[in-house]
């Protein structure tokens, strides 16, 4: 019953996705009124039907409904509840069936928020979004079916058993994997939106300054998910895989980053288009990029053709996946080759209307700080995309399997991200169109000290010498330019208060509430530069400060480790429905007893019955103590563990959280009237007193 009742929901959604292309169609090119609700509400038919597909899956794993070929792939009665709901993405079929819920929450929301507002446009964007819909409904309707019955063999082995094999055990193993997939869909699945609304613009034939405001939140809101699926990925691989580390430039690591930084791209460009009209062309090869990129990301991920830690199936989907990104591509290639000149009118009045402001020429501007880290955004991505896509290149051409490592991704990744925190410091400081030498100094000046501030405030703390602290130049340069940077976005809260106060003789306390309704979305992106110069600051420290060791300790003995005293009292065994686990307790002194695990899984799922790492971390704002067991004797007398003591490695974690309220706080919707200054469009302090 259940699986008549999913396949049925499936089948409306690719019927609804299919109405509503053509409908869209219809609508855009003949502007038929009639199509255009029928396009309307068949968007929302296939949301409704999606959603409902995934809630009767849910259904399906809490009821353990082994009939059902997914539950009986991933279902387990000894699993608990939350990691039972969570299995709906646990295997290939199940994630493909929640790519198409999410796209259909997103296709909800964009209808709804779009509405009326922009005729002209959003018949184009549901059509090609409904065109992306078609291709996720068609895989969970045929090759990714997870509402396919159960073959009598497999319920056999099943009743025999008395129970199903479980999901993967690394997926059940911390809270994390409850929220890390779904944060990192949100942002995958998200990136269509954008895709579709730039797809519409040349479809139409128009790109007016106000449909960039719907286009360039729609990018903000799938690129506040992916971040913070992006760092919840490092808090996993921290918390459970035992190595202390939260980033290993692992092929799916990478397959996410690549959206984010052509993403961050974008926004940064759109800014351009949006008050000078330029960079045009690139600032949609951006966004049309980005979605190409999730789309690569996700065939990466569960298409089988890497290994990794991060990717928990093999499938034959890779092929069909292959054939839809070469399509999309293509698309893109010749809508853009074909449309593009049709905006060129509207920039030519463009040009006009704005006049001289239209020059990116001036060195000392920040449109040339804009324009100089698209490139360094795009000489990045261009780096990891072939330091991730070169393995399996080689081996295709040359059947001799090669790898990648950290040094290569290192040797290049460094520069170039530091050249972004610098240029995340100059941009703020500099005003739109031109400035002089003179300006720019005294704008700078400040920042520079506070960075030297922080290299200094460095030099004095830690338990290391001076000297070998000094011989750390990339750690020195790092900091500084944290600092700069800082300094510099933390001055675009100041400076416009100031000079309300001076100019208006408010109160702080009456100018501060007025400058931050004028422009607070342009105070929600510096906020969102302080939660990426928390991560900065938390790798800096790490990377270079980490102090590693491993002891074999029996029962009662202490060890010295960087200033603490480590005591391990001794190792049980402990059961419980689904996992049998090893602990070890280790006492440290003046702080308190913490008890790091190997998990062994009872399941018949992927790597049951092989030990899964949870280390115990004891944080603090400015370290980490993290404990890994290595190995425990039979006799629980003996153990080997990793002691690994990382300084502000919790300032990574906080990162997610800062740039999270940072977009939140830009894609509010303004309540003000046109009398008080109409919306922010990233005014300069200056213009944000007025």
């Amino acid at each position: 019953m259940i699986s008549l009742l999913g396949r049925g929901l499936v089948l409306a959604a690719l019927f609804f996705a299919a109405t509503g292309c053509l409908a869209g169609f219809w609508a855009g090119y003949f502007k038929n009124e009639r199509a255009w609700e029928g396009t309307r509400n068949s968007a929302y038919g296939f949301a409704l039907s999606m959603i409902a597909a995934n809630l009767v899956m849910v259904y399906a794993l809490i009821t353990h409904d082994f009939s059902v070929s997914y539950v009986a792939e991933v279902g387990s009665k000894s699993t608990p509840f939350i990691f039972t709901v969570v299995s709906l993405w646990a295997s290939l079929n199940g994630s493909i069936l929640f790519w198409g819920g999410v796209l259909g929450l997103y296709t909800a929301l964009t209808v709804w928020s779009l509405g009326d507002k922009y005729r002209e446009y959003t018949p184009w964007a549901l059509h090609v979004l409904m065109g992306v819909s078609i291709f996720f409904c068609f895989l969970v309707a045929s090759i990714a079916n997870p509402f396919a019955p159960t073959p009598p063999g497999e319920l056999e082995m099943i009743a025999m058993a008395g129970d199903g094999p479980g999901p993967n055990p690394l997926l059940q193993n911390h809270w994390l994997m409850s929220v890390h997939p779904p944060m990192l869909y949100l942002g995958y699945v998200g990136m269509s939106v954008p895709f579709s609304l730039i797809c519409a613009a040349l479809l139409a034939g128009r790109l007016e300054a106000g449909w960039m405001v719907p286009v360039r939140r729609w990018m903000l809101i799938p690129w506040m998910f992916l971040t913070v699926g992006i760092v919840l990925g490092g808090w996993w691989s921290y918390a459970v895989l035992g190595w202390g580390g939260a980033w290993a430039w692992d092929p799916v690591e990478n397959a996410s980053f690549h959206p984010w930084l052509t993403g961050t791209a974008f926004l940064h460009s759109a800014m351009v288009l949006q008050r000078k009209g330029k960079l045009r062309d690139w600032t949609l090869i951006l966004g049309m990029s980005t979605f190409l990129l999730t789309l690569l990301g996700t065939f990466m991920t569960r298409s089988g053709v890497f290994n990794s830690v991060h990717s928990f199936t093999q499938s034959d989907i890779g092929p069909v996946f292959l054939v839809f990104l070469a399509l999309v591509f293509v698309y893109s290639i010749v809508l853009l080759a074909l449309r593009s000149h049709v905006l060129d009118e509207e920039a030519k009045a463009t040009d006009a209307r704005i006049g001289a402001r239209n020059d990116l020429a001036a060195a000392l501007s920040r449109d040339t700080s804009i324009l100089l880290q698209n490139v360094v955004f795009g000489a990045f991505t261009f780096m990891v995309l072939i330091g991730t896509l070169y393995p399996l290149m080689a081996e295709a051409l040359t059947e001799k399997r090669l790898s990648v490592g950290e040094p290569y991704f290192d040797k290049y990744a460094l520069p170039l991200g530091l050249i972004l925190v610098f240029l995340m410091g100059v941009g703020p400081a500099l005003p739109w169109g031109r400035s002089s030498p003179e300006h720019a100094s005294r704008r700078f000046l400040p920042s520079v000290g506070v960075g030297v501030l922080f290299v200094a405030v460095y030099g004095l703390l830690g338990p290391e010498e001076l000297s070998s602290r000094m011989s750390m130049p990339w750690t020195l340069l790092a900091l500084f330019l944290v600092g700069f940077a800082f300094w510099s976005n933390l001055y675009e809260f100041v400076e416009p208060v100031t000079q309300r106060m001076r100019a208006r003789n408010e109160k702080f306390t009456e100018a501060v509430p007025k400058v931050w309704n004028k422009a607070r979305r342009r105070f929600g992106g510096h906020i969102a530069h302080f939660g990426v110069l928390c991560a900065v600051f938390s790798l800096t420290m790490v990377k270079g400060f980490r102090v590693e060791h491993e002891f074999n300790m029996n029962s009662g003995e202490q060890v010295e480790f960087n200033g603490y005293q480590v005591t391990f009292e001794g190792a049980r065994d402990d059961s419980e429905p689904h996992r049998t686990s090893t602990v070890a307790r280790f006492a440290v002194e003046g702080i308190g007893a913490f008890e790091p695990r190997l998990n062994y899984y009872t399941g018949r799922g992927g790597m049951a019955g092989q030990p899964i790492f949870t280390p115990a971390v004891h944080s603090t704002l400015t370290s980490d103590l993290y404990f890994s067991i290595l190995q425990v004797s039979q006799d629980k007398s003996n153990v080997i563990i990793r002691l690994i003591h990382e300084p502000f490695q919790v300032w990574l974690w906080f990162s997610a959280p800062i740039v999270a309220l940072g977009t939140l706080i830009a894609v509010w919707p303004m309540r003000r009237s046109r009398k008080e200054g109409g919306a922010d469009t990233g005014a300069s302090p200056a213009e944000a007193t007025a």
